[in-house]
């Protein structure tokens, strides 16, 4: 009997300490479980937490950061001219006939009032000849009507003729005179045609055309404005020259009275011309924008042509406050052209600019921005006032122009 109750007894113990162990080992495997949650639901928040980190620093964008430079002191504007003679006069023929002599070729010097060319005018020789036959006449006319009237007037004071009578006679004297003065009128005017049979030179000069040789037939009264015939001849004088460029509107208010300029052409490589200024038109002309100006040169060896092409180069002061910028830091929108800066805190900020100058890859802008702003170089199209950018080290991409470091 004591053996089966010392059995029962063990076997009672053993099942406790079967219970109590199966127990411990349920309360371990949960804790394993609620560990091994725990470790998951904390990975899958750290993951979270570095998606959104990520998302967030890409969603700000970089930006590269150029640094403007000052402007040099002096800025170069190089313009096509045109070089012309500092008096020009096509010689045109007053009076009809044909060319029966010429004494002057291109490239003649010649003196004011020097014959460049005789014209043969039979007709207007007969013409004036006839002219001075009816003056002839009439001064005879106009004299028999005087001593007729000066008779009539004594014969009046004898009571001989009437009143009537003598104021006739008296009346057709002055009728005469006139048409004496008529006539004398129209040998002047002839005569002045004859002295046009010779082509003079206006001024001093060299001919630079010729349009005409011995027999050609001479139509007068030819011009410019009616434009049926080329001038005889044209006279230059070349001995100092004007020179005439389109100045555009922004550089209109740096051409003035005291500026001088480089002349260059191309068949002088090697000479520089120099010129000073004469004047403006004073105007704008509106299709190109531009403003004509008048410079004058020296031209003592007639090295310079009338019509010649030339390049003219000023140099014209730069104002302080002109910085240079990379021309793709410009952004197009309505209220202008703008460029975009940041501030310390890295918000973006935008500036509308006024250009003075495009130097292609660079431009040169007064006001809007200084030396010492941070220009974003490349902005998106999308940049607003105040956005979050990430400024980022690149290298210069444009002479002149220094990046900044962050």
């Amino acid at each position: 009997m004591p053996d089966m109750q010392d059995a029962r007894v063990q076997h009672k113990n053993h099942e406790k300490q079967e219970s109590h162990r199966l127990k411990w080992i349920g309360i371990i495997a949960v804790c394993l479980l609620a560990g091994v949650a725990g470790y998951g639901i904390y990975s899958r928040y750290q993951n979270e937490h570095a998606v959104k980190k990520w998302t967030e620093s890409e969603a700000v964008p970089s930006v590269s950061i150029i640094s403007p430079t000052e402007a040099p002191g002096t800025t170069t504007l190089t313009l096509p001219g045109r070089v012309n003679a500092w008096y020009q006069a096509p010689v045109y023929a007053r009076t009809s006939g044909y060319l029966k002599a010429w004494y002057t070729d291109i490239g003649t010097p010649v003196k004011a009032g020097q014959i460049l060319g005789l014209i043969d005018a039979p007709d207007l020789d007969q013409q004036y000849a006839a002219a001075k036959a009816s003056l002839a006449t009439a001064a005879a006319q106009r004299a028999l009507a005087q001593t007729t009237s000066d008779r009539w007037q004594k014969l009046i004071a004898e009571d001989a003729v009437s009143q009537q009578e003598a104021d006739e006679k008296k009346a057709n004297y002055a009728a005469r005179v006139a048409m004496e003065h008529e006539a004398a009128a129209e040998v002047d005017r002839l005569r002045a045609l004859i002295g046009f049979k010779q082509l003079l030179a206006p001024f001093d000069g060299v001919v630079t055309g010729r349009a005409t040789d011995i027999g050609a037939l001479i139509i007068g009264g030819a011009s410019n404005t009616n434009n049926t015939q080329q001038p005889l001849f044209t006279v230059s004088d070349i001995h100092k020259m004007r020179v005439y460029v389109n100045v555009p509107q922004a550089y209109a208010a740096e051409i003035k009275p005291g500026i001088t300029a480089a002349l260059h052409l191309p068949e002088y490589p090697d000479r520089i011309f120099h010129t000073t200024f004469v004047d403006t038109n004073h105007a704008v002309t509106p299709a190109s924008g531009t403003m004509l100006v008048q410079m004058a040169a020296e031209n003592g060896d007639h090295a310079l042509k009338p019509g010649s092409y030339a390049q003219v180069e000023f140099i014209l002061p730069t104002p302080s406050n002109v910085v240079r910028i990379p021309a793709s830091a410009v952004l197009f929108r309505q209220e202008g052209m703008t460029v975009a800066t940041i501030d310390t805190h890295n918000r973006a900020h935008l500036h509308v600019i006024k250009i003075t100058r495009d130097l292609g890859r660079q431009i040169e802008v007064a006001g809007g921005i200084s030396r010492n702003d941070r220009v974003i170089d490349s902005p998106a199209d999308d940049l607003a006032e105040n956005d979050l950018v990430s400024p980022e080290v690149t290298q210069a991409k444009t002479d002149g122009a220094a990046h900044g470091k962050e």
